[in-house]
């Protein structure tokens, strides 16, 4: 790569100060410290400052500290390096530290398109990446997003050079230092947030793919099953003192985070989250609805229509909802009450809650506006409202429209003709899309940041469909 950098050096100069100058742009104008990232910088400030990974609790008399493990450890080290540095809470050097690391991811996409395209491919996917809106708005947003992604990269490319070493050269020191290279990038995706273990998943199956196709050759077989060991190794041994320390200090086995977040004594509204389940489909409904409870009223006008099947269905969802609202608090009954509705709905129609409501939420994500962090609102259809901004949204979703449908057309040109497309390893990349895909079908607050870890293989997809390379692709 750097002496790709070398031969144009003036396209990557160029290139990178027009990424920098995009990320600097969204950190001047629309900057996003959210609920999630005080709970985040609450945290690294508590481990700093006191030596405790944990949250502060205010009572009527006095502040204490409160041990968790609702948040993994990733994010909050990250935080409080930043904080060791330049000050407890100061967000602007998070953000400006964010933006040098998506420069790095720029790079690293750029490489990868390089080991699994071309070197043509690599400047197209170099610039898409520098260009990004989508990867530059959550450059300066203090959550978890542009580490994910920075990782997500850096293991994919780790990967992707681990197998060309293999194919070219066979096993030796070298591949081995790959692959734990790889395994480490996957750790650290998965400190920062759960579901980075999609991408170990993703990497391990490939690999078992792969020794099953060398079954005839015994030592090749042997080969890939220990660079898949030493990946899976790599990646779950930083969650063995994460894991110790949760079940030293909080009494249970907790080796990743809680699903909802919550602490241990904390309940969860479950029964309400399988009834959001049964018609959630858009990222309007999770802040019109999902966030508001507990705590908030629940507005029956914003349901939208596939909530409710017939008029006794009605009666009892409005039942519920003004129960709810008259204490804004989810109580058992309550809860138990939301889960007997779901119930009902799930019996009558399985289909629609467990394969064409998991589609839409995953078409949502995939294909909906990212502007969740700027200024157009939720409901950015109706024009009425604020035609600009409308505008504006609708900007953004035929550009992502347009990253995805390039990728998803190298895939299966790809896969129609094996040589039409060099997209080297893409059975790697179309397993980590499909995987990450199928999980968060499964979530009943669709979100579109959640497909951002993504976008470095969508990228090489599309710079290799961009690029019109041709060669044998490598599965």
């Amino acid at each position: 790569m750097l002496s790709l950098i070398r031969e144009h050096r003036s396209f990557f100069l160029g290139t990178i100060l027009a990424a920098l100058a995009l990320r600097l742009f969204f950190f001047v104008y629309f900057p996003a410290v959210t609920d999630d990232s005080h709970v985040y910088a609450d945290l690294a400030a508590n481990w700093l400052q006191h030596g405790v990974y944990g949250l502060t609790q205010a009572s009527s008399q006095e502040t204490h500290l409160v041990p968790t493990d609702a948040r993994l450890p990733g994010y909050p080290m990250f935080l409080a390096t930043i904080f060791w540095l330049f000050g407890i809470g100061n967000f602007k050097a998070v953000l400006l530290a964010q933006i040098l690391v998506d420069l790095g991811t720029c790079l690293i996409v750029a490489d990868l398109a390089r080991r699994a395209v071309s070197v043509r491919a690599a400047r197209i996917a170099f610039v898409l990446t520098a260009l990004c809106p989508f990867l530059a708005n959550y450059a300066a947003a203090a959550l978890t997003e542009t580490l994910e992604i920075f990782f997500t990269a850096l293991a994919l490319d780790g990967a992707a050079a681990a197998l060309g070493r293999m194919r070219e050269a066979g096993v030796e020191m070298g591949v081995y230092k790959l692959w734990a290279a790889t395994g480490a990038a996957i750790a650290a995706c998965i400190l920062l947030r759960p579901d980075g273990g999609i991408l170990l998943a993703a990497v391990a199956l490939y690999l078992a793919v792969a020794a099953w196709k060398c079954l005839p050759v015994k030592k090749n077989v042997a080969d890939v099953l220990v660079a898949a060991m030493i990946v899976v190794v790599f990646a779950l041994a930083p969650l063995v003192p994460w894991t110790i320390r949760n079940f030293r200090t909080l009494h249970h086995f907790q080796p990743l985070a809680p699903r909802y977040a919550n602490e241990p004594d904390e309940d969860v509204p479950r029964g309400f989250n399988r009834w959001v389940k049964t018609w959630i489909v858009d990222y309007a409904s999770v802040e019109e609805i999902y966030w508001s409870v507990p705590g908030s009223n629940l507005d029956p006008e914003k349901l939208p229509s596939r909530a409710i099947d017939d008029p006794a269905e009605r009666d009892a969802t409005l039942a519920i909802i003004a129960d709810y609202n008259q204490s804004q608090n989810i109580t058992l009954e309550l809860d138990a009450r939301f889960a007997k509705l779901a119930a009902d709905r799930i019996h009558a129609h399985p289909v629609r809650y467990y394969v064409v409501l998991p589609l839409l939420r995953v078409a949502d994500m995939w294909l909906r506006p990212r502007t969740e962090l700027l200024p157009p609102d939720v409901r950015w259809w109706d024009f009425n409202d604020d035609t600009k901004q409308s505008v504006l949204a609708v900007g953004f979703g035929v550009l992502n429209l347009a990253y995805v449908v390039a990728a998803l057309w190298a895939l299966v040109r790809l896969a129609l003709v094996r040589r039409t497309s060099a997209v080297g390893w893409a059975g790697l990349f179309l397993c980590f899309l499909l995987l990450r895909s199928a999980f968060l079908g499964t979530l009943e607050n669709p979100e579109p940041r959640y497909t951002l870890e993504c976008y470095p293989a969508v990228i090489v997809c599309a710079a290799a469909f961009l690029s019109r390379d041709r060669g044998a692709a490598v599965i």
